[in-house]
């Protein structure tokens, strides 16, 4: 973030900022405030492409399982980290995210990262989201990166 570059995901699914999920039948985008970033998970039925453009979101495809959204993301660049201490991966890394509403306020999150090019397990968490549809986002933009170079 210091170098205003792209959070990426996982990172970003577990930041406490600001997040609206955009339903449509075919599409769900996430708008996030951080970083003033987009992703589109495609629930159309397709599948990833053999090979995806390398990019800080990733590719992801969604379907949903009940009442679980089940988003399926790959094509990663190497570019970002898994948290706040640095810890990497690699473009091999696949993730899995399972959002549940629980209750009319509250989401819990479940992520599965699977990087065999960086780690020899899938690493796992779940994150609980407190949902305020009534929130508007706002820009948020990193100027940072022109002070870092003097």
């Amino acid at each position: 973030q210091i170098r205003c570059l792209p959070t990426g995901v996982p990172r970003l699914v577990a930041y406490s900022m600001p997040y609206k999920i955009v339903q449509t039948p075919k599409l769900v985008v996430l708008l996030y405030e951080s970083g003033t970033m987009f992703r589109q998970i495609f629930v159309d039925g397709r599948t990833h492409p053999a090979d995806p453009q390398p990019t800080w979101m990733g590719y992801s495809v969604g379907r949903w399982e009940g009442d679980d959204l089940v988003i399926e993301t790959r094509g990663f660049n190497d570019q970002s980290w898994l948290d706040g201490a640095g810890h990497p991966h690699s473009a091999q890394m696949r993730v899995t995210e399972r959002l549940r509403r629980r209750t009319v306020g509250q989401m819990d999150v479940s992520v599965v990262i699977d990087d065999p090019g960086a780690y020899t397990r899938p690493l796992a968490y779940t994150s609980r989201h407190t949902l305020r549809p009534e929130t508007e986002l706002i820009e948020y933009v990193c100027e940072n990166a022109k002070e870092i170079g003097k």
